[in-house]
């Protein structure tokens, strides 16, 4: 099997007017393995809102108590995994939706208490991935996991953050590319300025300074996480169109993260 690429895409990047979509479909005839892993912040508050359910957020990640943890699993594994899916099929690819509790692909433990019911990866079961992209199939990827540390009183399932699901699962298999598809440019320095490219010590730095901040820091981290394994991270504009294939062909429209 031809080297994996690894995409994160967030509700924010699929708008009517984006290419994101047709351009899976046409990296998988061209018989490249991708693997997708999706958000739906904004889908998941305007459901919380609509129940009156308030939302909250440290450090980029939105605080999860058992009503937000239902709310995200119905929305994510449900509505928003689905339309992907539906989409990609109606454009003539090959899709299957699952979340990380199938086949137990994510596995974790509840990490910071202040942030409830969210958790961080203790390990990924490639296998299920594989098995997939060896049939031919495009995995769509919902960030809802196992809890593997469970103890009396507490949920089955955590809300893990799409951006860090998608940096361990590159790792896991060993992914040519990760690529984060954004509604913005790509990281930007104190002038609003884009950083093109990056080293590992200088993406670290970004964080440490504050420079890269809120829904920007797991992605780094994300980034800095799959460069164990994997050759390059991107940090791209997924409103321009495109994106995706330009950067599968070397044409960074964002942040190149390199080890």
């Amino acid at each position: 099997m031809n080297k994996v690429t690894v995409i994160k895409i967030g509700g924010s990047t699929l708008g009517n007017h984006d290419t994101t979509l047709d351009d899976i479909v046409d990296l998988q005839r061209r018989g490249k393995p991708v693997v997708v892993v999706h958000g739906g912040g904004k889908i998941i508050t305007d459901w919380l809102n609509k129940l009156g359910v308030p939302s909250r957020f440290e450090k980029g990640e939105r605080v999860t108590d058992q009503p937000t943890l239902e709310v995200v699993t119905a929305v994510l594994a449900g509505l928003v995994n689905k339309d992907i899916v539906s989409s990609l099929n109606s454009r003539g690819g090959w899709a299957v939706g699952i979340a990380g509790v199938d086949g137990s692909l994510i596995e974790g433990k509840i990490g910071e208490p202040a942030k409830g019911f969210v958790g961080v990866v203790t390990k990924v079961n490639a296998e299920v991935l594989n098995a997939l992209m060896t049939a031919g199939l495009v995995p769509v990827i919902a960030p809802v996991g196992l809890n593997g540390n469970r103890q009396d009183g507490m949920p089955l399932t955590l809300n893990f953050n799409a951006d860090i699901i998608a940096g361990d699962i590159a790792a896991a298999v060993n992914a040519d590319k990760l690529i984060f598809l954004t509604d913005v440019a790509g990281i930007l320095d104190n002038s609003k300025q884009l950083i093109s490219r990056l080293n590992m010590t200088q993406a670290k730095e970004l964080i440490e300074s504050g420079v890269a901040s809120g829904g920007m820091i797991p992605k780094v981290q994300a980034c800095l996480r799959a460069l164990s394994a994997t050759v390059c991270t991107c940090i791209v504009d997924g409103r321009q169109p495109h994106a995706l294939v330009q950067t599968i062909e070397g044409h960074y429209p964002g942040t190149i993260i390199t080890r």
